[in-house]
């Protein structure tokens, strides 16, 4: 029993002996995994980087188009109430002055488009003043 036991220990120390440059073949096997998976992180990092540059360069350009859109936009609607009070100004304030400057002036065309009565007027005032004269001649002629 004791040979059978020393058997089995002489079996077990030659399985760990053995076992030895497995477990060496082992960790370098996994010594190469470590720096090859190392490398990979690194060549991750650098795509990842590269990945969230571009991303941030994309973000960038697209707040740029939308704000240089909401720019014009503004803008424009600006633009269209600055004319749309223009024109409730015009229209409260300065087209009755306007109106009220015009009326004259059509007074003074509907006189022109009749010259006739202009002149009749002045005609009026000749014969009434030669009538007036010729009547304080002779007024003063009698007597």
């Amino acid at each position: 029993m004791i040979a059978e036991a020393l058997g089995d220990v002489a079996q077990l120390v030659d399985r760990v002996e053995a076992l030895a440059p497995a477990m060496d073949e082992a960790r370098q096997a996994l010594d190469q995994t470590s720096a090859a998976l190392a490398r990979q992180a690194e060549a991750f990092e650098r795509r990842m980087s590269a990945l969230a540059e571009n991303a941030q360069t994309l973000a960038v350009r697209h707040i740029a188009r939308r704000t240089a859109a909401l720019t014009r936009e503004s803008m424009d609607a600006q633009s269209r109430a600055m004319a749309d009070a223009a024109r409730a100004l015009f229209a409260a304030e300065i087209h009755p002055a306007l109106q009220h400057l015009a009326l004259p002036l059509r007074q003074m065309v509907a006189r022109m488009n009749r010259p006739w009565l202009t002149w009749l007027s002045h005609a009026a005032t000749a014969v009434v003043s030669s009538i007036i004269t010729s009547a304080v001649i002779l007024y003063l002629g009698l007597e």
